[in-house]
């Protein structure tokens, strides 16, 4: 086993390269929700099963109605753990192209940073985990233990071709732990594992209150308006208070544990700091839960946007025959999409009013995901994380959603959420950078975790 001086000596002497190697994967502009680039997509996906190849792994590129799947197996060591690592080569759309300050596809260093669409979300992360690998092997003439590569390159546009593929072949999912670099630490200096992550669906609420727009003199206080009736169908919903009128959503709702509310209490993420992060006066929501179980431990429903009535320049006084709102429900551990889903239809057309047609269109449906943090992956992760940092990680949660992350669950392996982003890192947004000193450590950690894995023997 080599040291931790060792893998960062390794480090130092091939900076230069492995940031040319990384900059020129950061120029492919594998962009998946864009047809024009499905080209550059299958590029992105060949220059990483070039570099899997050169550490000595059988690479299958997995044909799909879309972007290739990357399956890569690493040299048998008998008796050793596996380990299997997911991530994406495809990349957000880079626009708005006017806020950057260098191309999006001209990978830039400035001021310790890698400015490149992809930077952080994800290649830079899948890059940092491979190239830790490579150091590892340098170190000491071979990988310690059983390590598969899923990669995927519809991660961006919802992981449709992924879904289908473990959905079918689930067993590709029997390892020791899974390795997810598609997160950020929850502060620098702070590292962190999300052991959990809310689930999503997505739906629209259409009404229609009249068979056509009307005018608002001559009839005015008298017919109905579907905007309005929209908002008043919303707030049936959602109480001021934040809390869900969704008889049955909470039954299934827990608080976090002790071991995680403690955690979370010594992390340096404080109200008045979130608070100005997020551009508010104030913080709305269940006011007896702090601001971060809101974030990561509530459900929620947000409405994204309201389409109906005329909102062009200037005037024109209609009432409006319909109205559409866009929303969405984020859940927590324990809780089934598509059970809450059927709540809240059932919900909705409780709360609909008989003058107006009422209809819940789902869009999507995608279920929460934990990890239990007193599995023994995570302990070794934690041990290689002090090594490095010299800090513990802590065991924190997200308020977003990655999908496919219970479908990496099917054979029960502990899922581990950790990556070297930053949370300034700017993820799909413009100016995406990820600072070089969290690269170079982030090798040197998962180096360290890749080594104390092959040192637990079955």
């Amino acid at each position: 086993m080599s040291t931790t001086a060792g893998l960062t000596a390794w480090v130092e002497r091939e900076k230069a390269r492995l940031l040319d190697d990384l900059s020129t994967w950061l120029r492919i502009p594998s962009v998946s929700t864009l047809p024009e680039h499905a080209d550059d997509c299958r590029k992105a996906a060949g220059w990483l099963k070039g570099r899997l190849d050169r550490l000595g792994f059988r690479v299958e590129t997995i044909e799909t109605d879309r972007h290739p799947i990357l399956w890569a197996v690493g040299p048998n060591v008998p008796g050793a753990p596996t380990v299997l690592v997911y991530g994406h080569y495809d990349v957000q759309p880079p626009d708005p192209l006017n806020e950057w300050i260098t191309p999006p596809f001209t990978p830039t260093v400035r001021n310790g940073n890698l400015y490149a669409r992809g930077s952080a979300d994800d290649k830079g992360q899948v890059f940092c985990v491979a190239t830790a690998l490579e150091a590892v092997k340098a170190a000491s003439g071979r990988v310690p233990l059983n390590v598969r590569f899923l990669i995927e390159g519809e991660e961006e546009v919802g992981s449709k071709s992924l879904t289908k593929f473990l959905t079918a072949e689930p067993d590709r999912t029997a390892t020791d732990a899974v390795i997810v670099p598609d997160v950020h630490m929850v502060a620098p200096g702070y590292p962190s594992v999300d052991t959990a992550l809310r689930g999503i669906i997505h739906a629209e609420l259409h009404v229609r209150t009249l068979e056509k727009d009307l005018h608002s003199g001559l009839y005015g206080g008298a017919a109905p308006n579907a905007i309005e009736t929209l908002w008043h169908l919303l707030e049936a919903l959602k109480g001021p208070d934040g809390k869900l009128r969704v008889p049955g959503l909470y039954d299934r709702v827990a608080r976090p544990t002790k071991k995680e509310l403690d955690a979370w209490r010594g992390l340096p993420i404080k109200e008045p700091g979130f608070r100005k992060e997020a551009g508010a006066k104030a913080l709305s929501g269940e006011k007896k839960f702090s601001f971060l179980e809101r974030i990561w431990a509530r459900p929620t429903f947000e409405v994204h946007g309201i389409v109906g009535g005329f909102t062009g320049a200037g005037a024109k006084t209609v009432i409006p025959a319909e109205a559409t709102a866009k929303c969405s429900l984020r859940l927590v551990p324990n809780q089934r999409a598509k059970e809450v889903a059927k709540l809240f239809e059932k919900a909705v057309k409780k709360a609909a009013p008989k003058f107006a047609h009422v209809t819940v269109n789902i869009l999507t449906t995608h279920d929460p995901a934990q990890s239990p943090i007193d599995a023994w992956p995570f302990e070794v992760l934690d041990a290689a994380y002090r090594e490095v940092w010299k800090r513990g990680v802590a065991p924190i949660r997200s308020g977003g959603s990655i999908p496919i992350v219970p479908l990496l669950q099917q054979r029960k392996a502990p899922v581990l959420l950790t990556g070297i982003g930053l949370p300034d890192d700017g993820l799909h947004a413009p100016n995406e950078k990820l600072t070089l000193e969290q690269l170079w450590k982030g090798i040197v950690l998962f180096g360290r975790f890749f080594e104390r894995m092959g040192a637990r023997r079955a």
